[in-house]
């Protein structure tokens, strides 16, 4: 095998990886819409299954975590792509944006105080 083969082997992976994430994400929030309409449609109190819901937006919050380590890996592979000289070589499925878009956008931990 030679490098570019290689590389869309590589490429190939990770667009799956990333794929599977990002579906994951997108199936847990229907789910947890699917649990709360289920709830309404029988007129069953918000209290009713609040923890098996609760532990579902902790996991997809996981999920987010992992997508945006799997962002940050796929930013190292694009160095390490122009370190065995392919930096010219384009591949994969989508648009990309430009170099300087933050890998891990800012987000606010703990607590915040909520406008009055």
């Amino acid at each position: 095998m030679d490098k570019i083969e290689v590389m869309r082997t590589v490429v190939d992976d990770l667009y799956a990886t990333e794929r599977a994430i990002d579906d994951a994400i997108a199936q847990s929030t229907d789910f947890v819409a699917t649990m709360i309409q289920s709830r309404r449609d029988v007129n069953l109190s918000a209290v009713v299954g609040a923890e098996a819901q609760a532990k579902m937006i902790e996991a997809i919050a996981a999920l987010g975590e992992a997508r945006s380590a799997v962002v940050a890996a796929h930013a190292d592979l694009s160095k390490v792509q122009r370190l065995v000289g392919l930096g010219h070589v384009a591949t994969g499925p989508v648009d990309k944006p430009e170099e300087d878009v933050p890998v891990h956008p800012q987000r606010p931990r703990g607590l915040r105080v909520a406008a009055s």
